[in-house]
């Protein structure tokens, strides 16, 4: 391969969440750029995660380097700070304290939101708990990785979100939890500006992770037969969407300029000319532009 085709040879990142949907995507295609990722979370072959999925962390690192980069697995429980600590330890250690790129995409709220009832009548332990999975093990990560960057005075941190304007979205505790993530970044970046450091917050469109494939009942094979029983799947696009939006910011030496903004695929694509993995590129925005705003109304002012 050429310099062009891995941009991000030699350096080095960490993505907390890996282990599957938007996390895998971006881990899988920071590594088709070259770099080393450290591919964390707590589903391995040594056991699941209380959400009992078939993905793993080794198996996205193993994806990682089929790519072109360096996988390496790290299993880690983002809500312990103590296991965080030694993970940003562990990459100091070994990479002679270099981390180039930190993705905060830990998540693993699916199960925990209430789609069906407001505030008022949701279960309180329930809500505080997806919180606390959501946005403090992002918090706790960036506390203890981002030492690594402002030694270095360089870097980006990415916190994964859903959707980039003010627009609620549907439910209190996961609008609260995906809009308190565009705040981390915006947060982050202030701090970071004088050392050199960026802070973004990243969104996908319609996202087709593994969890969303299932529900569909398809396979990646044959997504388009979901589109059937929802018409907005058509305009749908995988995690590797995702991960090369991530990718070509991590590359832009131009990054600085970006800080502390809200972004999305559906933006980024027509600045950087990335395609989906099948060459095409979904423009979910355009899409709710031209076909649900009437309905539902402007997907909202940016944030």
């Amino acid at each position: 391969m050429t310099t062009d085709t891995r941009p991000l040879a030699g350096k080095v990142a960490l993505v907390a969440g890996g282990t599957r949907g938007g996390g895998r995507g971006i881990a899988v295609e920071l590594g088709a750029a070259g770099a080393t990722v450290y591919v964390s979370g707590r589903s391995s072959t040594g056991g699941r995660s209380d959400l009992d999925r078939p993905e793993t962390i080794e198996q996205t690192a193993e994806q990682v380097t089929a790519a072109g980069g360096r996988g390496i697995p790290a299993r880690t429980d983002h809500s312990r700070p103590d296991e965080v600590r030694a993970l940003a330890d562990r990459i100091a250690a070994e990479q002679d304290g270099r981390l180039d790129i930190l993705v905060n995409s830990v998540w693993g709220g699916d199960p925990l939101t209430d789609w069906e009832h407001p505030l008022w009548e949701q279960d309180l332990d329930t809500g505080l708990r997806l919180l606390r999975q959501a946005v403090e093990t992002h918090v706790i990560t960036s506390r203890f990785a981002l030492p690594l960057m402002v030694r270095r005075k360089t870097g980006l941190v990415v916190e994964v979100t859903d959707g980039n304007t003010a627009r609620y979205r549907g439910t209190f505790f996961y609008d609260l939890a995906k809009s308190a993530v565009i705040r981390l970044a915006v947060a982050q970046a202030a701090e970071l500006k004088p050392h050199g450091v960026a802070a973004v917050a990243v969104t996908p469109g319609f996202l087709r992770s593994e969890a969303m494939l299932e529900q569909f009942g398809v396979t990646e094979a044959n997504w388009r037969d979901g589109v059937a029983r929802d018409p907005n799947f058509a305009h749908s696009e995988t995690p590797a969407y995702l991960g090369r939006a991530v990718a070509a910011l991590a590359a832009d030496p131009g990054i600085m300029a970006k800080t502390g903004r809200a972004l999305a695929t559906w933006g980024l694509y027509r600045e950087y000319g990335f395609t989906d993995a099948d060459g095409t590129q979904p423009d979910f925005a355009a899409h709710w532009a031209a076909n649900l705003e009437e309905e539902y109304g402007p997907l909202g002012d940016p944030l």
